[in-house]
C-alpha cells in the first residue's frame, strides 16, 4: 500500500480517536467537577440521575442539543454562530501532535510545540468574537477582559515552554518526552522547577479557569462573553473550556512530568494518569481559592511571571552554553 495512503488513514483514525476523547472528556469532567465541588463544600453533588449522578451530564447534554439557539436581534449573526465553532475546531489539530505514548502520536512533526502555540491563539479569538458579536454589554466586557488576559499570560507561558525546548534542543514533543526517560529525577520538573511553576499559573490564565476566570466572571458579568449563548452554542464554549484544560494537562505531563515514563512499567497509562492528576488539581483550585481582581490578575503577570520567565530562560541559555 502507498505510504501516503497509509499516512492519510492513520491521520483519519487519529482524528476520530481525538474527537471521541474530547467528547468523553467533557462528559466525565462536568460530572467530576460537580462531585469535587460537592465534596469541597461538604455536600454530595449530583446523586439522583444514575449511580452517584453519573448520568446527570448525559441528561444535560441531551437538553443542550434539543434546546433552541436564541440569536439576539442586534447581534452580528454570522460571527455569533461562528465563534463557538471556532473555539472547538483548533483543538482537534493541537491534539494530533501530543505524544500519548512511545508509538501513539497522531502526527509526528518537528515543530509540534510551535503548532500548539500557533493554534492556541484561535481560542482567544473565538472568545473575543463571541463577546463582541453578541452586542451585549456583559459580552463586550468579557471580550475586553479576554484580550488583556490572553495577551498577558501567553508570553510567560511561551517563555516557560521555550526553556524546555532550549534544554532539549528541540520543539518536537516526542523528543522532549524521550529526553525524560529512565529515572524519575530525569523529569523536567526537577531541572526546571521555576518554569513548571510559571506554566501552572499561566495555565489557569489561558484556560480562563478560576481564580482567573475574569472573562466570564458570573458574579460580575452574568456570563461574560457567552451571556447571550444557549443550546449548542453554549455547549461548544463549555466543551472548549474543558478541552483546553485537557490540553494543558497533557502538556504538563509531556513537558515536565516525563510523559509515558514512570517509576515502573512505562506506558501510555502514565500519561493519562498524570493528566488526570493535573486536571483534578485545576478543579480543586477553582473551588478553593477566590477570584482575583482584574488589576491583580495583570499585576501577577507583568510584575512577577514575565520577569521570572525571562530570568529562567536567560539562566537556562547560560547553563546550556557553559555545558557545551
Amino acid at each position: 500500500m502507498d505510504i501516503n495512503l497509509l499516512s492519510a488513514i492513520k491521520l483519519v483514525i487519529a482524528l476520530a480517536a481525538i474527537i471521541l476523547l474530547l467528547i468523553g472528556n467533557s462528559v466525565v469532567m462536568v460530572w467530576l467537577e460537580r462531585k469535587v465541588a460537592g465534596y469541597v463544600q461538604r455536600r454530595p453533588g449530583p446523586y439522583v440521575v444514575g449511580p452517584h449522578g453519573i448520568l446527570q451530564t448525559v441528561a444535560d447534554a441531551v437538553k443542550l442539543q434539543v434546546k433552541q439557539i436564541t440569536i439576539p436581534g442586534s447581534s452580528d449573526r454570522v460571527l455569533f454562530l461562528l465563534a463557538p465553532v471556532l473555539s472547538m475546531f483548533p483543538m482537534f489539530l493541537m491534539f494530533l501532535v501530543i505524544p500519548f505514548g512511545p508509538w501513539l502520536t497522531g502526527l509526528e512533526v518537528n515543530l509540534g510545540l510551535l503548532l500548539i502555540l500557533a493554534f492556541a491563539g484561535l481560542e482567544s479569538l473565538a472568545v473575543i468574537s463571541g463577546g463582541w458579536a453578541s452586542n451585549n454589554k456583559y459580552g463586550l466586557l468579557g471580550a475586553a477582559r479576554a484580550v488583556s488576559q490572553s495577551v498577558a499570560y501567553e508570553i510567560p507561558l511561551i517563555l516557560a515552554m521555550l526553556a524546555i525546548a532550549f534544554q532539549n534542543g528541540s520543539l518536537n514533543l516526542t523528543v522532549i518526552t524521550a529526553g525524560q526517560a529512565g529515572w524519575v529525577w530525569n523529569w523536567n520538573i526537577f531541572s526546571q522547577p521555576l518554569a513548571f511553576l510559571i506554566f501552572v499559573i499561566t495555565c489557569f490564565g489561558e484556560t480562563n479557569r478560576a481564580p482567573f476566570d475574569l472573562p466570564e466572571g458570573e458574579s460580575e458579568l452574568t456570563g461574560g462573553y457567552h451571556t447571550e449563548y444557549s443550546g449548542m452554542g453554549f455547549a461548544l464554549f463549555f466543551m472548549a473550556e474543558y478541552t483546553s484544560m485537557l490540553l494543558v494537562s497533557f502538556l504538563a505531563a509531556v513537558l515536565f512530568l516525563g510523559g509515558s515514563s514512570g517509576p515502573v512499567l512505562d506506558g501510555v497509562w502514565w500519561t493519562f494518569l498524570k493528566m488526570g492528576g493535573f486536571m483534578t488539581f485545576m478543579i480543586w483550585v477553582r473551588w478553593t481559592f477566590p477570584r482575583v481582581r482584574f488589576d491583580q490578575l495583570l499585576n501577577i503577570n507583568w510584575k512577577w511571571l514575565l520577569p521570572l520567565g525571562l530570568l529562567n530562560l536567560w539562566i537556562t541559555a547560560i547553563v546550556i552554553k557553559v555545558m557545551q
